[in-house]
């Protein structure tokens, strides 16, 4: 599972989390009903030769973390980069629900 830290301010959350090796297409972002799944998988080989001798080494591993977002997060305004091995999402904040008063009306 890879390391995940989260960090809100009064605008917006930001989830950064490490995925040593991986590139843009080896990982997947969903949301769905407040909920953020971030999905990847590590495909890695590396062969060393020699006059007698060949090693191969091959590890491969798929992950899934999903993170609950405050309801009412516009889902086409969430951003994604990834750089070195660290994905950064960026999660606007939405806007604080206003209460609304009703009047009361005597019945006719």
């Amino acid at each position: 599972m890879p390391s995940i830290d989260v960090v809100e301010t009064d605008k917006e959350i930001e989830i950064t989390a490490e995925l040593p090796g991986l590139e843009e297409k080896d990982v997947q972002l969903n949301v769905a009903d407040n909920l953020l799944t971030i999905r990847g998988e590590k495909k890695a080989e590396k062969e060393d030769k020699g006059k007698d001798y060949r090693i191969v080494e091959r590890s491969y591993g798929a992950f899934e973390r999903t993170l609950e977002l405050p309801p009412g997060v516009d889902a086409d305004a969430i951003k994604a980069s990834i750089a070195k091995g660290v994905l950064t999402v960026t999660v606007p904040k939405p806007a604080p629900a206003q209460a609304k008063k009703i009047e009361v009306k005597p019945a006719a």
